[in-house]
């Protein structure tokens, strides 16, 4: 465990053909939640901290409700980074519906907010251009770190 604060998985994708193309955001979904909880408690021995509730403490019900809820308010604040990179990213063309929700493993952590960034497709000779040139990887570069640096700058103000 890294203890890491954000989670940004980044790819490129491929579809048949070469229609497809631009960015796509992918969040947890909300249907994996009450799995991915009850299969965390399962494993977990309890003893683990998630959002500072030391679960070690609480019955297998309670704990099973408290991961849950942790990654609901996780899942909530993937959502909000992933229209933050969306907001960030105006020089990444991306999909008209560049938010998706999935089941990807990388993104199920309970406690920490996780993206897994398409970047386009290897399938759309445009997308492979733009994924090819040192301008475009710096727009994906530059819109990541600016959506980066306003999370956390959130993060900070709420504090």
């Amino acid at each position: 465990n890294i203890k890491g604060d954000l989670f940004i998985s980044v790819h490129a994708d491929s579809a048949p053909g070469s229609d497809a193309t631009g960015a796509t955001i992918y969040t947890l979904s909300e249907v994996a939640s009450g799995r991915t909880a009850a299969a965390l408690a399962a494993r977990e021995n309890r003893a683990d901290i998630i959002n500072g509730v030391n679960l070690g403490t609480e019955s297998s019900d309670v704990s099973s409700i408290l991961i849950d809820l942790a990654q609901r308010e996780t899942m909530n604040a993937s959502a909000r980074f992933a229209d933050l990179v969306k907001r960030e990213g105006s020089a990444v063309p991306f999909k008209r519906d560049y938010h998706q929700m999935a089941g990807f493993a990388v993104l199920k952590a309970p406690d920490m907010p996780a993206i897994l960034f398409e970047a386009g497709y290897i399938s759309s000779p445009s997308d492979v251009a733009r994924l090819t040139s040192g301008e475009g990887r710096r727009a994906i570069a530059e819109s990541l770190r600016r959506a980066v640096d306003v999370h956390f700058a959130r993060r900070m103000a709420s504090r």
